[in-house]
Order: C-alpha cells, then sequence, then structure tokens
C-alpha cells in the first residue's frame, strides 16, 4: 500500500537540522512508493526547500509567517493543522526533539491519532513495524499502527539519511496559513551554551562527569570536542553541582544521545546516565576508579586521571587529523 507522508523538518538558526534529512528518509520507508511531502515552518525559508528535494523528498511545502519565526506550541500547530488537512496525509513523521516531543503529542491529541514516539528503525512492508527502545533501553518493542493516521517521532542518530542528490529538483510551493492570536509569543532567545554542535544530534560527545571537579575542569573536554568536530555533555551529578548548565545533561531525565562515539570523562555510569547514552555505537570511558560502573558498558576503557589523559587524547587527535 502506497501512503501520502508528510515529513516536518526542524530549522534551528536559519539552517536544516539534520535528523530532517533522517526523517525524509524514514518517511520514504513508510510511503511505500508513495509521495513524501516535506513541509518547514518559519519565516525566509525559500533557499531551504531545495535541500530537502535534494535529500529525497518528492514536494516541499514552505509555510512562511513573522509569527513562526520563533517556535510556539500554538503557532506550529496552527499551522500544520491547516497543511494536514489540505493534502490529508496517510502517515506523519517529525524527529524526537525538543520541538518535535512537545509538537507531535498536540498535534495527536487535535487528529486523534495514535503517536509512535522516538523510534530506532522501521521494518518495511505493507504494515511497517516500528521499533522503539523501553526500560531505558533496557528492552526494544515492536508497535504497528493498524488503523488510521501513522504518526511516528524518530530518534536522532539512528535511521540513516539518504545520499544527498544535488541534481535533483523537486516542486517547493508556498503554504499559506492563517494563524491566530497566539498565547505565548517569544520575544527573546538567551543562549547558555556556545557550541556549534547540537548534542542530540551530534556524531561525538565528550561527557563530563563529578569527576571534572569544577566549572573549569570542562574546558579540557571542550577543546577535546572542539577537535573532533563534536559537543560536550554532562552527567546530571556535574549539572547538579553547578559545573554546568542542565541543557548539557544525558540522561533519563535529560537528552538521550546515539553518537557514533562518546566518551564519558569522570562518570561513575549510574543507571540514570547510562539510560541517556548506553546506545551509543563506540564508548571510551575513562576514570580513576577501575571498579566505576561506566566501564560494565564501555568498548574502550581508560584507567588514569582524566585531567592527564584527556589531553594526551586532544594532542593525538590534533596531529592525527593534520596528517590525514
Amino acid at each position: 500500500m502506497a501512503r501520502k507522508t508528510l515529513v516536518v523538518a526542524e530549522v534551528r538558526e536559519g539552517e536544516l537540522r539534520h535528523v530532517s534529512f533522517e526523517a525524509i528518509a524514514a518517511g520514504k520507508k513508510i510511503a511505500n512508493g508513495g509521495e513524501v511531502i516535506a513541509v518547514i515552518c518559519g519565516d525566509q525559508l525559500a533557499n531551504l526547500g531545495k535541500t530537502l528535494g535534494q535529500y529525497g523528498a518528492d514536494r516541499v511545502l514552505t509555510v512562511e509567517d513573522e509569527k513562526l519565526k520563533h517556535y510556539t506550541p500554538d503557532g506550529y500547530k496552527q499551522a500544520l493543522k491547516q497543511v494536514i488537512d489540505s493534502e490529508e496525509p496517510d502517515a506523519i513523521i517529525m524527529g524526537h526533539t525538543s520541538i518535535g516531543k512537545d509538537l507531535s503529542a498536540g498535534l495527536a491529541a487535535r487528529l486523534n491519532s495514535a503517536l509512535v514516539s522516538d523510534i530506532i528503525d522501521i521494518e518495511e512492508g505493507s504494515d511497517p513495524l516500528f521499533i522503539r527502545p523501553i526500560y531505558s533501553g533496557k528492552a526494544f518493542e515492536k508497535k504497528r499502527i493498524k488503523e488510521g493516521l501513522i504518526f511516528v517521532t524518530i530518534r536522532p542518530n539512528n535511521i540513516e539519511a539518504l545520499d544527498i542528490d544535488e541534481s535533483r529538483e523537486v516542486p517547493v510551493e508556498v503554504f499559506d496559513v492563517v494563524i491566530k492570536d497566539l498565547r505565548t509569543v517569544v520575544k527573546d532567545i538567551v543562549k547558555k551554551t556556545t557550541s556549534g554542535v547540537d548534542l542530540s544530534e551530534a556524531k561525538v560527545i565528550v561527557s563530563g562527569g563529578r569527576g571534572v571537579k569544577n566549572a573549569d575542569g570542562f574546558k579540557p573536554l571542550q577543546e577535546l570536542a572542539d577537535v573532533l568536530g563534536g559537543a560536550v555533555g554532562a552527567s546530571r551529578a556535574a549539572c547538579d553541582a553547578g559545573y554546568c548548565d542542565y541543557s548539557l545533561q544525558i540522561g533519563q531525565t535529560g537528552k538521550v544521545v546515539t553518537p557514533d562515539l562518546y566518551i564519558a570523562c569522570g562518570i561513575s555510569g549510574a543507571i540514570q546516565h547510562l539510560a541517556g547514552m548506553s546506545s551509543s555505537k563506540v564508548i571510551v570511558a575513562i576514570n580513576k576508579d577501575p571498579d566505576a560502573n561506566i566501564f560494565s558498558i564501555a568498548d574502550y576503557g581508560i584507567v588514569g586521571d582524566i585531567f592527564e589523559v584527556v589531553p594526551l587524547l586532544t594532542q593525538y587527535f590534533k596531529e592525527a587529523l593534520q596528517q590525514a
């Protein structure tokens, strides 16, 4: 059965988030030969629609309005509800991000639709199966939506995006919407982190725990992350101690990440932290305590002082990348 599939793309600081391209790849699997339509909401989006087509979308809708310049739940729900009513898709896909989690739940309620969230894989077929982790990643379940609208969110860094085809051109249409009075108005955005790499989409994460000792202890971690083109994260213990902002927290009550490489520095390995990063493809643990629980899930372990080991790793990678 071919399905018309609507992919909700995300824009961050004027650029498309990579999870949008992954959502298009997921949309292709669900569409089963049907049309995949990408939609983006915001302001001044003309140059972004072409890129979505190059990553596999068959058609692109841009929803532009000054009231959509910054994300607000009521504004985006109003806009997307009008798109959905017009296009009448069989399936809707978006990233399992901060915006995606907020937006999908509200839209599903308005549409009286089932919602399968945080999926990490799709088994293709006439009735696709959606695989998602449960019990803090200790097990996985498979879900199928038997009737009605298919509505899913995908976890970043799990479904591989299609290769970009820069020669591909698809229709990019402006979709006019009417945004009524908003209950929420964003007047200013204050950033608490300076890293240009989004933590939830980072391919490399260097994370610190209570072992960094203080806020300055994150500086060598940031240097290593910069060399590797990655982002800095933290355990809840480090956040609670005031060493860094809670926006960096990884774990059961923070962000769930799936990078290609996760370097845990001075992190003991509490179960709450493991729930947020245990699905990383390669885990490297650095800790002075050889009995630290983090070593039980690490692919590589280094027993040593992070303030000695991390600078050595930074220097090594600098030299290796210069020679590459």
